[in-house]
């Protein structure tokens, strides 16, 4: 029976920022085959798993460029180049500068397109590669078909599959759940990749729908809260016109029964003109007549 794998419940640990640190600053004061040496070591960290900031550096910026790594042949200053990195791709170092974009911005995919555009990927590496394309899989989607993973990986091998996975959850670069009998990796958390350059302005723009969106949801819910108050009141309002009618027809009712008693008091204290019997008369004992026969007899 299969069974489901439940693995990085943990919260996520200290940023992988904190480990490129030192690999800038050897890249400072790194010159020619040193700094190649520096990119080669930052792409083979197994705790390093952004580069952003290495790939930032002006040294490994003129590597990109194509200039000679050795400071007397570097210009004075990189913002007086004509051209952007962008469009100077060919150069002695280029490789090592693509292949750290590549690991910065690239999937396994993007690597086996082009493998001649970079430098040759050690075994440890290309397992890196593979962790950070399934760090991009799983910021995209939350629940990845297994096959979905093997065709990205380049994977044949379900049970090689899940090496890789359990390696990145320990890794602590995504946290999640590795249904077997389902065949689908369900994510918790994914650690963030680089941002590539020109991409801020599609953030700010998805930011900007999200804060539309939440004016649009704000404005709505004012318009029920009016509605609701309005309803209140129209209750309110009806509430106490019924317990005013309510109290008017107490009181006319008591009225009328005030008035019928008093009617009732007069009918029966009047004087007897009519014929009929007093108060007083009915209040009388009724005497015993005697027997005429009795009477006679005597």
């Amino acid at each position: 029976m299969a069974q489901d794998m439940l693995l990085g419940n943990e919260e996520p640990s200290k940023s992988k920022e904190t480990f490129l640190e030192k690999f800038c600053v050897l890249a400072k004061s790194a010159i020619g085959a040193a700094l190649l040496d520096v990119i080669r070591q930052a792409l083979e960290a197994p705790n390093v798993f952004v580069f952003g900031e290495l790939l930032a550096e002006p040294s490994v910026v003129q590597v990109g460029l194509g200039y000679p790594t050795y400071p007397a042949m570097r210009p004075y200053n990189l913002s007086y180049f004509p051209f952007p990195p962008s469009q100077l791709k060919d150069g002695p170092d280029a490789k090592h500068y693509d292949t750290l974009d590549l690991f910065a911005y690239g999937t396994y995919k993007d690597y086996r397109a082009q493998p001649e555009k970079f430098i040759e990927l050690s075994p440890a590496m290309q397992k890196k590669l593979q962790h950070l394309t399934i760090v991009s899989l799983a910021i995209k989607a939350k629940s990845i078909p297994y096959a979905l993973l093997l065709s990205e990986l380049e994977i044949d091998n379900v049970r090689h599959l899940e090496d890789i996975i359990i390696e990145a959850i320990y890794a602590d670069i995504i946290h999640g759940k590795l249904f077997q009998n389902t065949r689908v990796l369900e994510v918790d958390y994914a650690q963030g990749r680089d941002i590539p350059p020109g991409y801020t302005c599609q953030i700010v723009e998805t930011l900007q729908a999200w804060v539309n969106s939440c004016d649009t949801v704000s404005n709505c819910i004012e318009m029920q809260i009016k509605f609701a108050n309005a309803e209140k009141s129209k209750r309110m309002m009806n509430k106490e016109r019924v317990e005013q009618d309510l109290i008017n027809l107490k009181k006319v009712l008591k009225s009328q029964a005030s008035d019928s008693d008093e009617s009732m008091q007069i009918d029966t204290h009047g004087p007897g003109t009519s014929g009929g019997l007093g108060q007083s008369d009915l209040r009388k004992k009724p005497t015993k007549l005697r027997n005429p026969r009795s009477t006679a007899g005597g």
